[in-house]
């Protein structure tokens, strides 16, 4: 698990509910300093249940449970998110293994699909939502590259078994969207709700978070 990037225990502006180092670097690079809490949340989609409305809840319960994990007198901001990549009405969360991660990319292949990423903010008794939607088409792929891919290691903890950001990166013909929304921490979105909870990204002198909450 990634450690809080803070000069001490108190050098931080919010927590980040997630093991995620992309979420984590993501944050960092608007100026945004954090402590890491832990999160277990169930994360099956409930029948009936929309990916919209799937991610949103599974980002607040997130959030919730780092919430419960710091001091009730702790005022700092707890943030977390989801991301699914969605096909249809189908949701492609992580690669389980090799099989696996190889039927997703080639189910992939050749086709556009979604990434939905939900982020949760609680700040005190608030608790806002906001959700990034972003189309990627995928160029038709080779069944030696889907597992050569594999080999890298890249695809294990991604959902959709790819990251936009790294070695996945060459799979992608079009994006429409949050390029951070896909990488599982859309910024623009981020921003909207540190700002709506009163906590500046933007401003001040040293270009870093001010809570005023």
């Amino acid at each position: 698990m990634p450690q809080p990037r803070s000069d001490s225990e108190t050098d931080h502006h919010l927590y980040l509910a997630s093991r995620s180092p992309r979420r984590l670097a993501l944050l960092e690079q608007i100026g945004v300093r954090v402590a890491l809490v832990e999160a277990e949340t169930d994360e099956t989609r409930w029948p009936g249940e929309s990916p919209e409305t799937y991610v949103r809840r599974v980002a607040l319960e997130k959030a919730r449970s780092g919430r419960a994990a710091v001091s009730e007198d702790e005022p700092r901001p707890v943030l977390a998110a989801d991301t699914a990549v969605v096909l249809g009405d189908m949701t492609l969360g992580k690669p389980t293994d090799r099989a696996s991660a190889a039927h997703m990319l080639s189910t992939l292949s050749g086709r556009s699909h979604r990434v939905l990423t939900a982020v949760a903010l609680i700040v005190g008794e608030l608790e806002l939502t906001d959700l990034s939607d972003s189309l990627v088409t995928f160029r038709a792929l080779r069944e030696s590259e889907i597992l050569s891919y594999w080999d890298t290691g890249e695809p294990c903890d991604k959902a959709g078994a790819y990251a936009i950001q790294g070695i996945g990166a060459l799979f992608i013909s079009d994006l429409q969207g949050s390029y951070s929304g896909v990488m599982g921490l859309p910024l623009f979105e981020t921003g909207r709700l540190l700002a709506a909870a009163g906590i500046q990204v933007i401003g001040s002198a040293s270009g870093a978070v001010s809570p005023r909450v």
